[in-house]
Order: C-alpha cells, then structure tokens, then sequence
C-alpha cells in the first residue's frame, strides 16, 4: 500500500528526471576518470540510468530537523569506483552537479521557487513542494 498522494507521485516522477538528465551530464563529462566498479554494468546497460555507469544520483526527502534550511530532497552523486577518489575531483565534479541542478530546476519545475543550498556538508534542494501545484 503507497502512502503518497498522485500529486506526490508526480513530483518525485520529475525530481527523478531532473537526477536522471544529471546523471548524464557527469557521465558525459567525467565518466571516464574513474574505472568503474566491476560489479556495476556499463553506461546504459542497466534498466535505470542511477543503476549503471560511473554515477548514480538521486535525492531523498528529509523534514530538515535540526537543520538550518528545514525541509527538502537532499541531493545525492554517488562514484562507483574502487579507486580512491581524489578530493580535488570530488569536489569539481559536486559543483558541475550543483551548477547544473541550478539551471535545470526552473525547466524541470517551473512554477516552483526552488533552489539548491548547501546544508552544512550537503547539498539539498529547498523551497516550495506545495502538493496542490499541478504540472
């Protein structure tokens, strides 16, 4: 049994496409860096992009307890390496996604004020998530 509403469904629907588009971007862009890990399938060999390639990106819901920015989808890139990850390229390819995130929320959400703010040692997406706004 789902708990959440249609109105929900959709909005999680485009907050996974949204990742997915992302997803891409830092495979097209850095999805030669690293070697991949040997038990992940190859770029588009997988049913989802999030389960194949280099990255898999995503977001998570969380109320914000304790946090400076509240409520919001907690942006997540994962490297699926068994290579050391350097921080230099972490941390360049965290603001290739940030940047990004930030130019694609306005086509992917247009009626939405949303942005994307860093809260305390993540990234979160923040803002209006109203369920009675229609897509």
């Amino acid at each position: 049994m789902s708990l959440s509403s249609p109105q929900q469904a959709v909005l999680e629907k485009h907050m996974r496409l949204l990742c997915d588009e992302l997803d891409h971007h830092l495979e097209d862009t850095y999805g030669e860096r690293y070697p991949l890990h040997p038990n992940r399938p190859a770029r588009g060999k997988a049913a989802r992009v999030a389960y194949d390639g280099l990255f898999s990106t995503g977001t998570k819901f969380t109320l914000g307890y304790g946090s400076t920015h509240g409520r919001g989808y907690l942006v997540d890139i994962e490297i699926s390496t068994l290579e050391r990850v350097k921080a230099e390229d972490r941390e360049e390819i965290e603001s290739t996604a940030i940047k990004f995130l930030r130019e694609k929320l306005p086509e992917h959400f247009p009626d939405r004020k949303l942005e994307v703010v860093k809260d305390g040692k993540v990234y979160k997406i923040v803002g209006d998530f109203s369920l009675g706004k229609l897509y």
